[in-house]
């Protein structure tokens, strides 16, 4: 991409998010960093730089601050030219009968109304330039499900179709829209998700998984392409990863996962 664009990243105080700010920046664009962690948020604009960082304080599930932040961003950072919807979380690591409602509602509001209010409010102002490129970063759980997936999976799946369905809305406009789909991914948000570090890095060991550094390489190379090119999906797994086996449950026998039973013979 040329440098000097515009570069909006939610959920940018750890993981994908903090790893594009950084690509983002090195390669001479400015990026607009938002999440709830404001310590997290001043220490990367110091290290980036202020000229080329502007941030947002608020949680994204707070769709009026954050429309609110977008409409009053200083001149300098008003002309978004890439959105990067990458703020998500997958609250509540249980089955269905099990979770907490609250985990399933924080999940949504923050990966669906989130996503919905930050694109809404950057939406008109792509239109009116009539150029802009919107980036959705979504899961492999979208597709392939698993236990304990339920609410997240079903969000990730709503990024999914949501993307399609507007870049169809957005046909004879030159704004380009795509959604990044990861598999395993070493990142804080698996020690996020299980509430302890320790066990996040021991959840990843042996699968070699790709980094929050490579999978930004993947969003910068995303977002490079001529601007007559738009890439609708890429889904991303770490060549240890493949598609899960299907489940089978037998009579006065726990639950097995027949592709699991295969890998370990």
């Amino acid at each position: 991409m040329s440098t000097n664009k515009i570069i909006l990243i939610t959920g940018a105080t750890s993981g994908f998010g903090e790893a594009a700010a950084r690509k983002y920046v090195h390669t001479g664009n400015r990026v607009i960093i938002s999440g709830r962690r404001k310590e997290r948020l001043e220490t990367l604009t110091d290290e980036l730089g202020a000229h080329n960082c502007h941030t947002i304080h608020a949680d994204i599930r707070d769709q009026k601050a954050m429309a609110d932040a977008i409409a009053a961003l200083p001149i300098a950072f008003q002309d978004i030219d890439v959105l990067i919807n990458n703020a998500g979380i997958g609250a509540g690591i249980a089955l269905a009968q099990d979770v907490a409602l609250k985990a399933w509602n924080d999940t949504l509001d923050t990966n669906v109304r989130g996503l919905l209010g930050v694109t809404h409010a950057v939406l008109p102002g792509m239109l009116r330039r009539n150029k802009g490129h919107i980036l959705n970063i979504g899961s492999t759980a979208a597709h392939y499900p698993q236990a304990t997936g339920n609410v997240y999976a079903g969000t990730k799946a709503f990024v999914h179709q949501f993307s399609l369905s507007l870049r169809c809305d957005l046909l004879g406009t030159n704004l380009r829209v795509s959604c990044l789909e990861p598999g395993f991914c070493e990142s804080d948000f698996t020690a996020t998700r299980l509430g302890d570090k320790v066990a996040g890095n021991a959840y990843y060991e042996g699968l070699d998984a790709p980094s929050s550094d490579e999978i930004a390489e993947i969003m910068y190379w995303l977002t490079s392409l001529p601007a007559h090119i738009n890439v609708n999906v890429l889904e991303v797994m770490p060549t240890r990863q493949a598609l899960a086996g299907y489940a089978l449950s037998r009579k006065n026998e726990s639950s097995i996962n027949f592709g699991a039973a295969i890998s370990q013979n």
